[in-house]
């Protein structure tokens, strides 16, 4: 099979290699599958520089988290069926990721794909959203009529918590840099939004809720905005941690938490059982077949194209969700 292979650390443009490779074999709690499609993430650039904490730590290795395709075999303890048409988080961590054409899927994270969802889509759609629910639902408690903040709202991951946040009822304040990507966030369901370019983020919150602030915030960004919008939030507020697509994880003044009285939560959808999940992703169907929530991915790119496909990505010339089409 051909597979995009990482060697050494640095930018992926330098690092990545498209070879051919051995189609790898499922073991206890993996299966083997053809892809479709693949989504492309800061992680797997941050996997490319040596700077991600869960990705593979030496050698030659394929990364590519997200995946929408057909199983071939299942390994011991895996119930699926080939032929099976499944989404599934892939065992990148021992790099047998997505950015091939096979790939091993983890059995306790593969869910079934909606027949109305096409395979970029899917690829795009099951770490968005599963982290978005976790976050929003389960770390976040979001109530109706609530005021979410979403940071980083026109990247794929704020783009499924605008979308989720509004389907659930509350008024969603989208914050991005520029006029453009305050539109994309528009169009993902924020209600309003902020230009950080423009100005402090937490004057124009403030200005936005009549000085009340906001009730939860959702930061896959960290670093500078979520100090900015620990400073706009109201009493009783909870601040969901998620990432650091700033390149620095969100700076927690302890203090100011208990002067103001938030609460600041992680939330990673590992840490959740399989049946949870599946009760997860049967409320994200739901929506989805209602058409309450959309497609998060913007931007498709040939299976030749990963390194252009990550370059883009991380020089933030992309909005919303990257996938690549595995198989044509």
């Amino acid at each position: 099979m051909r597979a995009w292979v990482v060697e050494g650390s640095g930018a992926p443009e330098e690092v990545l290699r498209l070879t051919g490779r051995d189609a790898p074999d499922p073991g206890e709690g993996t299966f083997s599958m053809e892809v479709g499609a693949v989504g492309v993430g800061l992680p797997d650039v941050f996997m490319c520089r040596g700077v991600y904490p869960l990705g593979p730590s030496e050698g030659s290795f394929t990364l590519g988290q997200e995946v929408c395709g057909t199983v071939v075999e299942a390994g011991d303890g895996v119930a699926l069926e080939p032929g099976q048409r499944v989404m599934a988080v892939t065992s990148f961590q021992t790099g047998d990721g997505g950015f091939a054409e096979r790939c091993l899927g983890l059995g306790a994270s593969a869910f079934t794909v909606p027949d109305s969802m096409d395979d970029a889509a899917a690829a795009g759609f099951l770490i968005p959203y599963h982290t978005a629910w976790i976050g929003l639902v389960r770390r976040g408690g979001l109530a109706p009529a609530e005021t979410l903040l979403v940071l980083g709202a026109a990247g794929g991951t704020g783009a499924a918590a605008c979308s989720l946040g509004a389907a659930r009822g509350a008024r969603v304040i989208g914050v991005a840099g520029g006029p453009e990507r305050c539109e994309v966030a528009a169009a993902f369901g924020a209600h309003q939004t902020v230009d950080h370019r423009a100005g402090d983020i937490a004057a124009a919150v403030m200005d936005l809720t009549d000085g009340r602030g906001v009730n939860v915030v959702y930061d896959p960004v960290g670093g500078d905005a979520y100090t900015a919008a620990s400073r706009c939030v109201a009493r009783d507020a909870r601040i969901v941690l998620i990432g650091f697509a700033s390149g620095e994880w969100a700076p927690v003044n302890v203090r100011h938490m208990v002067q103001r009285n938030y609460s600041v939560v992680g939330a990673i959808p590992s840490r959740y059982s399989r049946q949870e999940r599946l009760a997860d992703h049967a409320e994200l169907s739901a929506l989805w077949d209602a058409g309450s929530i959309r497609s998060v991915v913007t931007a498709t790119y040939p299976f030749e194209e990963l390194p252009e496909a990550m370059s883009a990505l991380e020089s933030r010339k992309v909005i919303g969700r990257v996938v690549l089409n595995v198989g044509g």
